[in-house]
C-alpha cells in the first residue's frame, strides 16, 4: 500500500531524484521559468517553495541548508539576494504551473514552472485605496454639477 508516502519517485533512485530536483530548482532560480513535465514540476515546486522560505529567513544556517540542498553557490546567492526578498510579504505559493499541452514524442504533459511575482499581494491594496479616492472625487464632482443647474434656474427665474 502507498499510504502516507508523500515522495514522488519519478522512476529514479533517491540520489538521482534529489539531484534532478536540485538542478530543476537551480534552473528556476537562474532563468525565472522552466519548461518541464508535470510530475517533475510538481515535485520541484515543493522544493522551490522550501528554498524560498529559507531565503526569507536570511540566516547563515538557512543559507547553509539551502547550499546543502541545491549544491550551487551562485544559485543560492541569487536566491538569497534577489529572489526571496520579492516574496517577503507572501506567506506561501511562490510558484505557478501553467499547462502547455502534450509533448509530441511521448505525449507527456508539459508545463511551465515560474515564479509568481513578489509584489502582487501589495498591489491590490494600493488599487483599493485609489478606487476609494476616485469614488470620493466623483461624489464631489457630482455635487458641484448638481449645484450649477440650480444656480442657472435661479437666474432664469429672476430674469423672467
Amino acid at each position: 500500500m502507498r499510504h502516507r508516502k508523500k515522495t514522488v519517485k519519478l522512476g529514479r533512485t533517491t540520489a538521482h531524484r534529489n539531484e534532478l530536483l536540485s538542478n530543476l530548482v537551480c534552473a528556476l532560480i537562474d532563468n525565472k521559468r522552466i519548461k518541464t513535465t508535470q510530475p517533475k514540476a510538481k515535485a520541484a515546486r515543493s522544493l522551490a517553495d522550501k528554498m524560498i522560505t529559507l531565503g526569507k529567513k536570511g540566516t547563515l544556517a538557512a543559507y547553509r541548508q539551502a547550499l546543502a540542498t541545491l549544491k550551487n553557490e551562485n544559485s543560492v546567492k541569487e536566491l538569497f539576494d534577489n529572489v526571496a526578498p520579492k516574496f517577503k510579504n507572501r506567506p506561501g505559493g511562490y510558484t505557478r504551473i501553467i499547462k502547455l499541452g502534450r509533448r509530441i514524442s511521448d505525449s507527456s504533459e508539459m508545463v511551465l514552472l515560474e515564479w509568481v511575482e513578489g509584489d502582487v499581494a501589495a498591489a491590490p491594496v494600493a488599487e483599493e485605496a485609489s478606487v476609494e479616492e476616485a469614488v470620493a472625487e466623483e461624489v464631489v464632482v457630482e455635487e458641484a454639477a448638481a449645484e450649477e443647474p440650480a444656480e442657472e434656474e435661479a437666474e432664469k427665474v429672476s430674469a423672467e
